[in-house]
């Protein structure tokens, strides 16, 4: 039986390769992208979705453009990582496939109010704006979610776009403070479990040696934005953020974690965006949250390569 999932993205390369090993999985039913601002401006967002389902052969899907800033903050943007287009290290053509009309954030309440209750899992690879706010308009579409899967949060690795805080979180931190406090079952992938999913030289060369296109981009993608994060971080490679929420969703075996609190911070401007993650179970706050603490590298990189080889 498929699961029926709806894609929430800011791409991204990582973001593009998560959507690859989806579109590449027949475990899963895409029903719907939905772009959202965040490593860049929506417009590059909502083309980027386009432009890999394109390079996947799956015209199909619809892609939808979203929030194009967080709920009541400016927009900040990771053009430092991804470089200006967002998906910089190849040059792949201009998207012939429409976006689809409509907003982002109906197409989301609509879809999940179609089917019965616990028949979607959304993956949020960006920050939470579309996805909060359709609980915010639609609270009736809560029981509706099986699961949110997302990438976001830090607690032992700390922040990477400040000392305390994760990008996607920060970027939105109200929309994920919705999010974290909807009673919804929640999947989280923090740096802590991502950055143990590097991007070796023997990862991306296996990536390359597929000898297809989506083999080269993905090998390029990885590449171009290993190169910030071999700099910034001294490691081997990059964390390939992204791809371990829907990896989860075909292998969970791969992964392991534990049922915590996880609170978002959103009133101090010195942890703005901070994921207070109960690790320790310290508090007496009940779990919101299954957090993942660790991943099995070699087998999250076999399974990528696999599933990227049917594309």
């Amino acid at each position: 039986m498929t699961r029926k999932i709806v894609i929430d993205t800011d791409p991204g390369q990582d973001d593009a390769i998560a959507i690859l090993l989806a579109l590449a999985s027949p475990e899963l039913e895409v029903l719907g992208i939905t772009a959202v601002a965040g490593n860049v401006p929506l417009p590059l967002t909502s083309k980027n979705a386009r432009i890999i389902c394109e390079l996947a052969g799956n015209v199909d899907v619809p892609v939808l453009a979203g929030c194009a800033a967080p709920m009541s903050r400016a927009l900040v943007t990771a053009e430092h990582v991804h470089g200006k287009t967002g998906l910089d290290g190849i040059d792949l053509p201009d998207p012939e496939m429409p976006l689809q009309d409509g907003h982002a954030v109906d197409f989301i309440i609509k879809t999940l109010r179609s089917l019965p209750a616990g028949a979607i899992t959304l993956c949020a690879l960006g920050p939470l704006t579309n996805i909060a706010t359709a609980l915010t308009r639609a609270p009736d579409v809560v029981e509706k979610i099986q699961q949110i899967a997302l990438m976001g949060g830090a607690y032992f690795e700390v922040g990477n776009i400040t000392p305390a805080a994760e990008f996607n979180i920060y970027v939105d931190p109200e929309a994920a403070d919705i999010v974290f406090k909807s009673g919804i079952d929640l999947v989280v992938m923090p740096l802590d479990v991502t950055h143990k999913a590097l991007t070796t030289r023997p990862r991306i060369e296996a990536f390359r040696a597929l000898g297809t296109c989506v083999g080269e981009a993905v090998a390029s993608w990885t590449d171009f934005f290993e190169r910030f994060d071999i700099a910034k971080y001294g490691s081997q490679g990059a964390p390939l953020h992204d791809p371990t929420v829907i990896a989860y969703l075909l292998e969970p075996q791969l992964f392991s974690g534990r049922h915590i609190n996880v609170e978002i911070e959103v009133q101090s401007d010195l942890t703005r965006g901070m994921t207070v993650a109960d690790w320790w179970r310290v508090t007496d706050r009940a779990a919101n949250a299954l957090f993942i603490g660790d991943l099995h590298a070699d087998g999250f990189y076999a399974l990528l390569t696999d599933r990227l080889a049917r594309l």
